[in-house]
């Protein structure tokens, strides 16, 4: 990693409040260059906490960008950090109508030049695409990074038509506690308690409304830029990671928005911006490759960034498993269309006489995080075990074969009970036995006929079921074997179906492996800079003699037959910043099960929170705790927020729900 210290302009930046029409005032912070000539602005708008929580990430890239010329603004969504008004839904009509107004807001000033770019990764990169598809007229260009197209299937709610176990839960525990942070004195003033019990009063745990929605309807359309590509006029830079849950939306956009204003951008990543160098690598100069973007769409220079291929990927070598990956050897391929006419689909049909899929309710247990991050426990280990809960199906390879693009399932399957699910996982087996996940996906049964339906399965019936597994670019060498490993439980990714212990028969005769091969070459010209950032913001984490909990623990009582995952999401942890404030964040998911029955899984998610500023003398906590369990008819969801003040509670609220399972 290069810090960049010298930039072709000077630069300074200020807080600043946004009034939106309804008299709310937005915080902000503006980074620009010193200079009398107006320049185009660049957005990233997130309800993160801009004055903390992603304080260290901003400091990283905005700089950065006002050093090249441009007004590099971080905004908070209202309801969170310092910013006004109740916190709202993920993506709500009132959240992106806001950022059209910041949008129009920024061209109007007198140091922007009217053009305006937006940018961001996760929340940041969607209601880019969002506010985009609503074609504000200065937005004229969007840096999407490991986002989505489409708020039902491919985000952290459901995958398949089946309940997100890991990270429908995990994420709604995580946003009961950061909506429930308070504003922070420093920067508004007294008003913060007035403020936050404001803010308390409003909040109801977000699980409520995502389990209350199990097929795609109308809630989830909305803000799932899928439902019309054309709306979005901006020039759309897509970003992600194969080893990110949400790569397909780069594959689906360079496929439909026009390509004289798409390029997409698929590495080896995680869930990160490509420049920071967390694993896996090779990381790239990611900030000088949007300065190419916005310079072409929001300055009107010919960068060459729109003759580069449509799509530029890498293809990962063959590797043995492991949970965290420096680097991952391999090579960038260009494709000039999605479908790309490098790729042609081989189909692998399946041999052997009919087989009884009944996975025990633990298979699942080795599928590593769903959102990696780069921590040391974040991808899957060996698959051998989960291999031995399932059904498998081997393919030799002869000779290399490159994958590029989302390999499909075809599976004759007969269900004596009504309700279930299909996981399909590929592995690459090596000579010595270890079998590395290469990718997976997932059908619930009763989403085979579209997922904005639940319709049950015939019992004794044989249908044939179809499916897509995640985009992956990965090259299977000569003498290994491609496995294709069918289960009927992928505990904690998918919450199980209550009559799924009883599985599936799987007819091979008729079912076949569907994979996307790409067309092997020796070279490519595709090459990145070196990653450069401006210098860091220089909050420190303390040392400390704890001895630190494992990221991912796997505990089995074999007595009982029950298994449980505990994992320490490690988001942020402890923090000094270099303004005073002490910053403390704990975590623990926990998820357990019983090896025979899908009725007794449950889930439970741990958070504890501390903002103090001694000098100050402010000192406050956010602790929650967020379970749910299941019966044959209802999710069970309990919720609980404790918040206080100089150790005195302020906030103590409790919410016990039953949901009825329509679908999951």
């Amino acid at each position: 990693m290069h810090i960049r210290t010298s930039f072709p302009y000077d630069t300074a930046h200020e807080d600043v409040r946004i009034l939106l029409p309804d008299r709310t005032r937005l915080y902000a912070r503006v980074w620009r260059p010193l200079t009398p000539e107006p320049v185009p602005a660049i957005l990233e708008y997130l309800p993160y906490r801009l004055t903390d929580w992603t304080a260290p990430r901003d400091w990283q890239r905005h700089p950065w960008y006002a050093g090249h010329g441009y007004a590099s603004v971080r905004v908070d969504v209202r309801g969170h950090g310092n910013s006004e008004g109740m916190p709202g839904d993920e993506y709500s009509a009132v959240e992106l109508a806001d950022g059209v107004e910041v949008v129009n807001w920024l061209a109007a000033q007198p140091w922007c030049d009217g053009r305006v770019g937006m940018f961001g990764i996760s929340w940041g990169g969607f209601n880019s695409l969002q506010i985009a598809a609503l074609a504000p007229e200065p937005l004229k260009a969007v840096v999407t990074v490991c986002s989505t197209d489409d708020r039902y299937d491919n985000d952290v709610h459901y995958m398949g038509g089946s309940v997100l176990a890991v990270d429908m839960h995990a994420w709604a525990a995580t946003l009961l506690a950061f909506v429930s942070r308070p504003p922070d004195p420093l920067h508004v003033g007294d008003v913060w308690r007035d403020m936050w019990l404001g803010r308390l009063e409003a909040v109801d745990p977000f699980i409520h409304t995502w389990l209350g929605h199990q097929t795609r309807d109308d809630y989830w359309r909305h803000g799932s830029v899928c439902e019309d590509y054309g709306a979005i006029d901006a020039a759309v830079l897509a970003v992600g990671g194969w080893h990110d849950p949400y790569r397909d939306t780069v594959l689906r956009l360079v496929e439909h928005l026009p390509q004289d204003r798409v390029r997409g951008l698929i590495g080896p990543w995680s869930h990160q911006y490509p420049d920071r160098g967390l694993p896996p690598g090779p990381a790239i100069g990611f900030l000088q490759e949007t300065l190419r973007w916005w310079d072409q769409h929001l300055k009107g220079v010919d960068t060459g960034v729109m003759r580069e291929p449509l799509l530029r990927a890498y293809v990962s070598d063959s590797h043995p498993p492991a949970t965290v990956y420096g680097t991952l050897p391999g090579r960038w391929v260009g494709e000039p269309g999605w479908p790309s006419p490098h790729v042609t689909t081989v189909s692998y049909g399946l041999q052997g006489a009919p087989v009884l899929v009944r996975s025990p309710q633990h298979t699942g247990v080795d599928a590593g995080r769903f959102f990696p991050f780069g921590n040391d426990a974040d991808l899957p280990p060996d698959q051998r075990e989960e291999d031995a809960r399932s059904a498998c199906f081997e393919f030799a390879v002869g000779e290399e074969t490159w994958v590029l693009g989302r390999p499909r399932v075809r599976l004759r399957v007969t269900s004596e009970v009504s309700r279930g699910q299909v996981v399909a996982r590929l592995c690459d087996v090596a000579p010595d036995g270890s079998s590395t996940l290469v990718t997976r996906g997932v059908l619930n049964l009763s989403a085979r006929h579209g997922r904005d339906r639940a319709v049950p399965w015939e019992p004794g019936a044989t249908q044939e079921v179809s499916f897509e597994l995640n985009g992956i670019g990965h090259a299977f060498p000569p003498g290994h074997r491609i496995r294709l490993a069918v289960s009927s439980a992928y505990w904690p990714w998918i919450w199980p179906q209550p009559e799924s212990q009883a599985g599936f028969t799987l007819e091979p005769a008729g079912s076949f492996l569907e994979l996307p091969v790409r067309a092997r070459e020796t070279s490519s010209d595709i090459a990145f800079d070196e990653p450069e950032q401006s210098a860091p913001l220089g909050a420190n984490q303390p040392v400390t003699l704890d001895e630190p909990r494992p990221e991912r623990l796997v505990v089995r009582d074999v007595a009982k037959g029950e298994w449980r995952l505990e994992v320490d999401p490690r988001y942020g942890g402890t923090r000094v910043y270099p303004d005073g404030l002490e910053f403390t964040e704990d975590a623990l998911e926990t998820y357990t099960i019983d090896e025979k029955d899908p009725l007794s899984a449950r889930a439970r998610s741990d958070w504890s929170i501390r903002l103090h500023r001694p000098e100050l003398a402010w000192d406050t906590t956010v602790r929650t705790r967020s379970e749910i369990s299941c019966d044959r008819t209802d999710f069970l969801t309990s919720n609980e927020v404790i918040c206080t003040d100089g150790g005195e509670v302020v906030f103590h609220r409790t919410w016990e729900k039953r949901i009825p399972r329509t679908a999951g």
